[in-house]
This record gives structure tokens, C-alpha cells and sequence, in this order.
């Protein structure tokens, strides 16, 4: 499995979870976001040139604990297209995977 596929000015990122699988949405929400950041760093690029995110919950009680990470972590005026569903995981003790798409910036 590829953490990242690079397409000509397109990265694609694979579903990303958090490390510590026993903490609660917020933190978990937090790892995966500081993983995306990291994921995009390597490559050149930040979170201000993504695109759009899909975000599964696996529970949409989740939900407020998402969105208050996910307001102080988002650029303002450069906010992804955003999908928020509930899914039963791969891991039972996850609760939040996200996967995103994302711009390189021009050269």
C-alpha cells in the first residue's frame, strides 16, 4: 500500500489513522492531522494546498471532537472540500481516518 501516490501536480493520500489507537477523537484526530501535515512536508507541500478530505467517524458522536480540531487546524480561506460519514473501521479502536487529496505547489 502506498502512503502517497504523486500524479503530475496531485498527491493522493491513503487513509491515515492515529498512533495511539486507545485515545479518545479528539487526540486521535489531532495525530492524524499533525500525520498529514508531516506526509505533505515530505513532499513539498502543506496543508494549505489540500483540496479535499474524506473523514470517517466510527461513531458520529465523534463528531463535535472532530470539528473542534479541525477549526483551530484549518487555514482560513483555504478550507478542503470536506466528506464526514460514519464507518465501522478497520480497527476496532479507531475512531477517526481521514484521506486526502492535495495540490504541489507551482514551481
Amino acid at each position: 500500500m502506498s502512503e502517497l501516490v504523486i500524479h503530475e501536480n496531485t498527491v493522493y493520500g491513503a487513509g491515515q489513522v492515529a498512533d495511539d489507537y486507545y485515545a479518545d477523537a479528539k487526540t486521535q484526530t489531532q495525530q492524524i492531522l499533525a500525520n498529514i501535515e508531516s506526509l505533505l512536508a515530505d513532499v513539498g507541500s502543506s496543508k494549505e494546498n489540500i483540496l479535499s478530505v474524506q473523514i470517517w467517524l466510527s461513531d458520529l458522536s465523534y463528531f463535535d471532537q472532530l470539528n473542534e480540531v479541525w477549526d483551530a487546524w484549518v487555514v482560513e480561506g483555504r478550507q478542503p472540500a470536506r466528506a464526514c460519514v460514519e464507518s465501522k473501521l478497520a480497527n476496532p479502536n479507531w475512531k477517526v481516518e481521514m484521506m486526502f487529496t492535495a495540490a504541489l505547489p507551482k514551481a
